[in-house]
């Protein structure tokens, strides 16, 4: 059987700080509150780059650590709730500007667990002998559908964009085991609309449009304690491996609370969690695929390390994957 493993890493993310004081100059917030709720105190924000230019500088980024051309990529899955467009994809569009004449592209979306979503996808299309060398992207402009009046929602985002390729492998090394869950009778706890209902045949008429996120908090925080827990259980019981066996756990960077109850659930020490949500914020897709290229550009992990890649979002989804690292 072909194994699909991470053989290059990439992140992109605008130049441009928003600190929590910058955000207490427009709504009624403190970065004492935001920090002590969140463990936020940063995030990136665009200044004129839409997605696919995260998406792009991102990909350049991890085709370089893979040594491999544009042109050796067979396919490319970019997982966003902000895209440029509803067509082209953003995956079309970074086509192009890397030249994959050859790679097939197309986007994903299942809102924060779309990093994962997107590997899972990409693993099988290895495994099944269809493509060698598959380039995943998880990103977003999070910027562009914020209420910057709602202090509930606009503390939390940022933008940015993180790639793995995957490529097959002979041997049993990569992504080990995968757990995927969706909860659509929860859809109402985060949503950001798209374009409304509004034709000829149409009884509603127009209706006002505010494409923005909306989010029950309180519910999303239970719902991801939950979901995480349930994910990284159902790869580690996948494997027969225990909690101990993991190096790292690297988790969607939505709340520090979140990710310590979650730790609490699991019996699994805080320290084995990646954190760095404090300078990046939550960017929903992109969250996993930043904090991966910083452990591996910092040589925080080595060859043989087991890690847990896990997260959840709107939808709502869930999921995660189990992989040996097998990169100097």
């Amino acid at each position: 059987m072909r194994h699909a493993t991470i053989t290059g890493t990439g992140s992109y993310v605008p130049e441009n700080v928003m600190t929590n004081d910058d955000l207490a100059k427009l709504v009624d917030t403190s970065d004492e509150w935001i920090a002590s709720r969140t463990g936020i105190r940063e995030r990136r924000i665009s200044t004129g780059q839409n997605t696919s230019d995260l998406a792009y500088e991102a990909a350049v980024r991890a085709l370089a650590d893979a040594n491999l051309e544009a042109a050796d990529i067979d396919l490319i899955i970019c997982a966003t709730i902000t895209p440029d467009s509803f067509m082209p994809s953003v995956a079309c569009i970074v086509q192009d500007r890397l030249g994959a004449d050859k790679a097939a592209a197309f986007d994903i979306t299942a809102a924060c667990t779309g990093m994962i979503y997107a590997m899972v996808t990409a693993e099988k299309f290895i495994a099944s002998g269809m493509y060698q060398k598959v380039l995943v992207i998880g990103a977003e402009t999070l910027s562009k559908v914020l209420d910057w009046e709602d202090r509930s929602t606009c503390v939390l985002f940022g933008d940015g964009a993180g790639a793995v390729v995957l490529s097959a492998s002979e041997h049993k090394k990569g992504i080990m085991a995968a757990h995927l869950l969706s909860d659509g009778s929860k859809q109402s706890l985060l949503t950001c609309p798209a374009v409304p209902l509004s034709d000829l045949y149409s009884k509603e008429g127009k209706r006002n449009f505010n494409p923005v996120i909306a989010m029950q908090g309180q519910e999303v925080f239970k719902f991801a304690v939950r979901t995480v827990t349930e994910n990284i259980n159902a790869v580690l019981r996948d494997t027969s491996l225990k909690a101990e066996d993991i190096q790292f756990i690297i988790p969607h960077q939505a709340n520090r609370r979140i990710i310590e109850q979650a730790a609490k659930f699991c019996n699994v020490p805080i320290e084995k969690f990646y954190i760095n949500l404090d300078r990046f914020g939550n960017t929903s897709a992109a969250t996993i695929g930043i904090a991966l290229d910083e452990m591996a550009q910092n040589k925080e992990l080595k060859q043989g390390d087991k890690i847990i890649l896990v997260g959840f979002g709107g939808g709502m989804t869930s999921g995660a994957v189990l992989l040996e690292w097998d990169k100097d």
